[in-house]
């Protein structure tokens, strides 16, 4: 089953959570937030490595 809840109703359920749960759930969210922000930084230091006339993974065969 996959659920596809709005973001009012995300709101809406964590005012159900115990304050525990409510601080478990926000370390969870901000790991999450850390690592999609590190992946980003981590993007843009590998731009110089997109040149496609060194592309050895492009091999054209004759």
């Amino acid at each position: 089953m996959t659920l596809n809840p709005s973001i009012e109703e995300i709101k809406a359920a964590i005012f159900y959570l115990a304050v525990s749960e409510i601080v478990a759930l926000m370390a969870d969210i901000e790991e999450r937030v850390e690592t999609a922000r590190m992946m980003q930084l981590a993007e843009t230091g590998f731009q110089e490595w997109n040149d496609r006339e060194e592309d050895i993974y492009n091999l054209k065969l004759a």
